[in-house]
């Protein structure tokens, strides 16, 4: 598919999914606004994909960030037509009776105000233009308890329900709004997890993850008809025939 002519911001852009979506959007014609709070990251990976680039430094959890961002990305590249809510922490990875309140409040602060920040600031532009996409990367943890992840579990859990929000008042303005859960992906996250020891998802074996362009190519398969069937939901990339449908191995 194509998407040339349309302009998509993603945030966690300086690495992992962020990253390969950005290079997957790229090469399926789009313009691409990379946000996220690693400078030097964005800027190398802007001058790798050329023109089509504009490399935002910004922290998703501050909303006057997130407003100049989508500003700057209208000004600049046009649209946004697309949001990727992609930025997301797993720690503090801690148990309830141990873990630090500020980090577990800032990790709330990302993983779930910052895709409220995001939706909010790109919404005012699509609702103008007819219409758009708003695709957040989620997790089974948002449906599932996993042990030492209160503040991954919750916010995951609060960012596919505004997932439903969006779907439920904007669809009638042409918004599309859907998650997509990819299971456990071959990122820094997962070295991070890994680290930590605790749960059964640090013990899997690193061949077990699936590698970061996989969901990169399902959020631009997203975009287009496929994706109709999953408006207002959470797409699993553990489901055979989706994978099947995006052309994964």
């Amino acid at each position: 598919m194509t998407l040339t002519g349309q302009t998509v911001m993603i945030t966690g852009a300086s690495r992992g999914i962020g990253a390969a979506a950005a290079r997957a959007f790229a090469e399926a014609g789009a313009r691409v606004a990379l946000v996220a709070r690693s400078g030097d990251a964005l800027s190398d990976l802007a001058r790798d994909l050329g023109d089509v680039a504009l490399a935002l430094p910004c922290d998703v959890a501050s909303w006057p960030d997130m407003q100049a961002a989508a500003a700057a990305t209208r000004d600049r590249l046009g649209g946004p037509h697309i949001l990727i809510n992609n930025a997301g922490v797993i720690e503090p990875i801690a148990h309830i009776a141990r873990v630090d309140p500020e980090g577990w409040a800032q990790a709330i602060d990302i993983n779930l105000k910052g895709v409220f920040f995001g939706i909010r600031a790109v919404l005012p532009a699509m609702r103008k233009a007819g219409g758009g996409t708003v695709i957040t990367v989620s997790s089974g943890a948002a449906s599932n308890p996993v042990e030492a992840w209160s503040h991954y579990c919750a916010s995951k859990a609060g960012a596919a329900m505004l997932t439903r929000c969006l779907d439920l008042e904007e669809s009638g303005h042409g918004i599309r709004a859907m998650g997509l859960s990819p299971g456990t992906v071959a990122t820094q996250m997962q070295r991070e997890i890994k680290a930590s020891g605790i749960n059964a998802v640090s013990q899997l074996n690193w061949s077990d993850h699936i590698p970061p362009d996989w969901p990169a190519r399902a959020l631009v398969w997203m975009c287009g008809p496929g994706g109709d069937a999953h408006l207002g939901q959470e797409m699993s990339l553990r489901d055979p025939a989706i994978r099947a449908a995006v052309g994964l191995a």
